[in-house]
């Protein structure tokens, strides 16, 4: 179901159309829209509970944004500009698509959302509890993120769980399967980036080439199977049926959505079967 909803959300941070809204709120650049409108749920908040609740991005990336973006835009108008600018490239993407069908994937991915299990999951709660929105496309983006935070917020759990640190985690996902410059700009040092090669070195996670093992890629096996059992409630709320019905739903929707999310973005998303 991850394959399916977190495209729908990702139209925020790949669209035009989205980075347009957040720049129409006095949000010029990438990184003060992404911040702001991932940010603003959890309110006017300083850099500290932001690098917690993120997890991978450097402390001193944090603080260049947090608190000054609030100068720029209220948390209030960075949520009507991140669900503006969603709303408006779904549209775009998803034109096509009866009204009808669009409606019953909000009906079933909010009832999916709203099962959400939220202690111990800050962004996922924080989101869970904005109020719904008023037309399908707006209601069907929110369930999409309430349920991509609360997944994030279980997988940071469970990378925490399995002493692995951020940039551990970064250079872990680089030795696998993702082109360096997609992570770089998190705001890690070299020096911490070949600190963090040489700890998954010694615990043997990788080789004296920095190539992935068979422990390194069993111990995050573990923490991927860990991140999905947690991310679980949601459907098994809304059973089998219901959930099957909403995947065949979400399937046109999440192809568009993938025609404009870069096939090496960070988040990834691996490509829907044919």
């Amino acid at each position: 179901m991850w394959t399916h909803y977190e495209p729908v959300h990702a139209v925020t941070y790949f669209h035009p159309r989205a980075r347009a809204a957040y720049e129409a709120a006095g949000l010029r650049g990438y990184w003060r829209g992404y911040f702001a409108g991932r940010v603003a749920p959890l309110g006017a908040v300083d850099a500290a509970p932001v690098t917690a609740a993120f997890f991978n991005f450097a402390p001193p990336m944090v603080s260049r944004a947090l608190p000054s973006i609030w100068r720029l835009a209220t948390p209030q108008e960075a949520l009507r500009a991140r669900l503006t600018g969603a709303v408006q490239a779904l549209a775009e993407l998803t034109y096509e698509l009866p009204e009808a069908h669009l409606a019953e994937a909000a009906d079933l991915l909010e009832a999916a959302a709203g099962a959400v299990e939220t202690a111990g999951r800050v962004l996922g709660a924080a989101n869970a509890a904005l109020p719904a929105g008023e037309y399908p496309l707006a209601r069907l983006w929110q369930a999409a993120t309430t349920l991509r935070e609360h997944r994030g917020d279980g997988h940071v759990a469970a990378l925490v769980a399995a002493d692995l640190d951020p940039v551990e985690t970064l250079a872990w996902r680089v030795a696998v399967d993702m082109p360096p410059q997609n992570l770089l700009g998190r705001g890690w040092t070299e020096e911490q980036w070949r600190a963090a090669r040489e700890r998954l070195a010694a615990r043997g996670w990788l080789d004296a080439d920095g190539e992935p093992t068979e422990r390194g890629r069993a111990g995050f096996q573990a923490v991927e199977d860990a991140t999905d059992a947690a991310a679980a409630r949601p459907w098994q709320a809304l059973g089998a049926d219901r959930t099957d019905r909403l995947r065949e739903l979400l399937d046109p929707v999440a192809r568009a959505c993938h025609t404009i999310i870069p096939a090496d973005s960070p988040i990834g998303l691996p490509a829907l079967p044919a």
